[in-house]
């Protein structure tokens, strides 16, 4: 048997030296688990709610409001509402809360909310891992095909911010306060509940793209993803890598899901970067690379970039539980003549 060469020796000690006190994706993982977990309960509690209105009964369950975090557009539209008249609106506040919360998260944290929070992100990520773990390897489009299917999200990005940016405050309250916005949620709950043969094989086709290629329907369609890294742009934390200690293996690069040239990079300044910290872990050299801020000298470890997502979530959503400004304020009388009805509405 041949010797691996010295240099290799003291890599592999390196790497597992390194590997037994990285935790990064531990945590990581955790985090993730937990925002799916509580997604999950927020559904069933929305789900229950719904069917007592439905049936005529008395709701066993109060709403929870968390459900409008699925309503990015209407915490959009509420957002401009509250810029440009100072009043929270009453019906889906919780959506404006979340969306203005999970915007700070990617302007302080890099687009974490994506590579972190997003259940869409989570089960996305556990697909195309999927995909790698049965047939060893996952697949990339050309470059050319990958940059142009990348700008659809901030084409859909941009349609949504103008229709959005184009309505007056009196035109977003009417709007909302109408039976298809103050029904919205539901009606989001009833796509799913009674899926069209068209949008179950949209999913499936999106599903199987997502086993095979990393992360697609967050790479290249997803809007929101786009306005969380057009944030990230502004976020005082980077990526570096040293170069001196560099020792060019291209492990970050191979463990990045965005495809990103970690192993050629300086710094990280993508607005694809989801900081997911995979590069991180997968660096076999000791202080090569590492999550820090501008202009900083300590790195930032996962688990300080955990705790300040779970501080401004919490933030976020306790203060507007405290002011009043979580619930929706619209009476049960009105949920009940509208839910049984909901599928009636139409896109004003």
């Amino acid at each position: 048997m041949i010797a691996a060469p010295p240099r290799v020796l003291r890599e592999r000690k390196a790497y597992r030296k390194r590997a037994g006190r990285d935790r990064s994706q531990q945590i990581r993982l955790a985090v993730q688990a937990a925002f799916l977990l509580l997604n999950v309960w927020i559904g069933v509690e929305f789900y229950l709610w719904v069917r007592a209105y439905e049936s005529g009964g008395a709701p066993p369950v109060a709403r929870p409001p968390g459900v409008e975090g699925w309503l990015p557009i209407a915490g959009m539209m509420n957002s401009k509402y509250f810029f440009e008249t100072g009043r929270v609106p009453a019906v889906h506040p919780a959506a404006m809360v979340l969306f203005l919360a999970f915007v700070a998260i990617s302007l302080l944290l890099r687009k974490s909310f994506c590579g972190w929070l997003c259940p869409v992100g989570t089960l996305s990520e556990y697909l195309w891992k999927l995909g790698r773990d049965t047939f060893r390897r996952n697949f990339f489009l050309p470059r050319w095909l990958d940059l142009g299917l990348r700008s659809l999200k901030y084409v859909l990005l941009g349609l949504f911010a103008y229709a959005v940016g184009s309505m007056k405050a009196e035109a977003i309250a009417q709007f909302l306060g109408s039976p298809y916005g103050i029904v919205a949620d539901v009606k989001m709950l009833n796509f799913f509940r009674h899926l069209s043969i068209t949008a179950a094989i949209v999913i499936g086709i999106l599903v199987i793209l997502s086993i095979f290629i990393q992360n697609f329907w967050c790479r290249y369609l997803c809007p929101y993803g786009a306005l969380m890294g057009l944030a990230a742009l502004a976020s005082p934390l980077r990526i570096r890598r040293n170069a001196a200690s560099c020792i060019d293996c291209g492990k970050c690069a191979k463990a990045c899901p965005e495809r990103l040239p970690v192993d050629r990079l300086v710094q990280i300044r993508s607005a694809e970067c989801i900081g997911c910290l995979e590069c991180v872990a997968a660096c076999p050299v000791e202080d090569t690379l590492e999550m820090r801020a501008l202009g900083g000298k300590r790195r930032v470890p996962a688990w300080a970039m955990a705790a300040a997502m779970a501080a401004l979530f919490s933030g976020a959503t306790g203060w507007a539980m405290w002011a009043g400004h979580w619930q929706t304020h619209v009476p049960s009388e009105v949920y009940r003549e509208l839910i049984p009805r909901a599928h009636e509405f139409r896109h004003p």
